[in-house]
């Protein structure tokens, strides 16, 4: 397989409804689990399915992006940005469009298949499956699928086919009614793209030549009235990190391993940056269903249902209660949470300085709030990259 297919990651998101976790950085490396990149999920799967030529296309924040995946991975991968396509800053303006104006690089590739995925996406699959639906059906593109109910329907490009996986009618994150019943299944069900597509090399140079810049909202729907384009059926775990609450829910699941990502499959590792840190130091702390991250000092009276990153200063007295904090890039003294600290379903973000008898709890329960350096989303709390707590702050 590794001659005969290329993956290309699309990392260029600017994340805005997952602000304020995209405010210094792009959704693509947004720390996910502790120890990984969410970009790490795409590239570990690619790597894990035996393809060994890809490419990452970024845009906003590219730099730290770069530095992450240079440190890495030790695979050829090809870091492609607007700055070193264009010689100028010019963003791109949708998917398609990213592809397309890198398509010089990708035409050197010898590869057959092109396999597009997205930066922000979290899944365990084995891609060798789809590329052989592909060559099954002779198809053009292959897109795949899982089936979703309505809410998630709205969100998705939604696709009909017919008894053999072709095709046949597809809409970008329909809204009405007359086309959600058109699109829906007999089962109910609605099929949904899980935005990873495999392409022939031919089939996607002439797509890209028609007008448009998004692949769900006017290329794929062009595709699809050649007849040979197709949809491969996925019943594994899959979720899009669209929102801060997406990304919580996901994050905590890890505690459990029920249905989320797999981590724990020695097989198929999900890659990280080598960081050479020893193991977590933990003192007098109760800690009940919880992920603590590598170089960790904890002194905590409890943490419960949470995930805790690498090189996390956690300091006596404190409970961190449904929460995850991201941990740091580099050792700090002042990079801590500070001691009789309470701490309920939020987010610490890295490099962050919190300070003694601090509570964040969310007292009036609010949905939203817009602080300096603090905010809350969805419920949940979130304390930005850099911020400083003083003592006895409360939310």
């Amino acid at each position: 397989m590794t001659d005969e297919v290329a993956a290309i990651v699309l990392a260029g998101g600017q994340g805005t409804r997952l602000f304020p976790l995209t405010q210094s950085r792009c959704k693509p490396a947004v720390s996910f689990g502790g120890r990984y990149c969410l970009v790490d999920i795409p590239i570990s799967n690619a790597l894990n399915s035996d393809i060994r030529e890809i490419y990452v296309i970024a845009q906003y924040f590219a730099s730290d992006l770069n530095a992450h995946i240079a440190a890495t991975y030790q695979a050829d991968l090809k870091y492609l940005c607007p700055e070193e396509t264009t010689g100028k800053k010019v963003w791109f303006q949708g998917t398609a469009d990213a592809v397309r104006q890198n398509c010089d690089h990708l035409a050197k590739s010898s590869a057959r298949y092109f396999l597009i995925l997205s930066g922000d996406q979290l899944y365990n699959i084995d891609f060798r499956t789809i590329l052989s639906f592909a060559k099954k059906k002779d198809a053009d593109l292959v897109i795949a699928s899982l089936l979703v109910d309505e809410p998630e329907a709205k969100r998705m490009g939604i696709m009909k086919m017919d008894a053999e996986g072709r095709i046949l009618d597809f809409v970008e994150k329909p809204k009405e009614k007359a086309v959600l019943d058109r699109l829906r299944s007999p089962e109910n069900k609605y099929v949904g793209s899980m935005g990873i597509y495999v392409f022939k090399r031919e089939a996607l140079f002439h797509l890209l030549q028609q007008e448009g810049n998004d692949f769900g909202h006017h290329l794929i729907p062009c595709a699809c009235k050649n007849g040979k384009t197709f949809c491969f059926l996925y019943d594994g775990y899959w979720e899009d990190i669209g929102t801060v609450a997406s990304y919580y829910n996901a994050s905590l699941a890890l505690i459990e391993q029920n249905y989320c990502l797999n981590t724990y499959d020695e097989k198929n590792p999900i890659r990280q940056e080598p960081d050479f840190l020893p193991s977590p130091k933990i003192k007098n702390t109760r800690i009940v269903d919880a992920l603590i991250g590598d170089g960790s000092l904890i002194e905590a009276e409890e943490i419960s249902h949470s995930v805790i990153g690498v090189r996390c200063s956690i300091k006596k007295g404190t409970v961190i209660r449904d929460s995850i904090v991201l941990g740091n890039t580099s050792y700090k003294p002042s990079f801590s949470i500070g001691k009789n600290c309470l701490i309920q379903k939020a987010i610490i973000d890295q490099h962050t300085t919190i300070g003694n008898q601090v509570r964040l709890v969310n007292e009036k329960d609010l949905s939203t709030f817009d602080g300096d350096g603090i905010y809350i989303r969805d419920g949940i709390i979130i304390v930005t990259t850099g911020t400083e707590l003083p003592d006895g702050f409360v939310l």
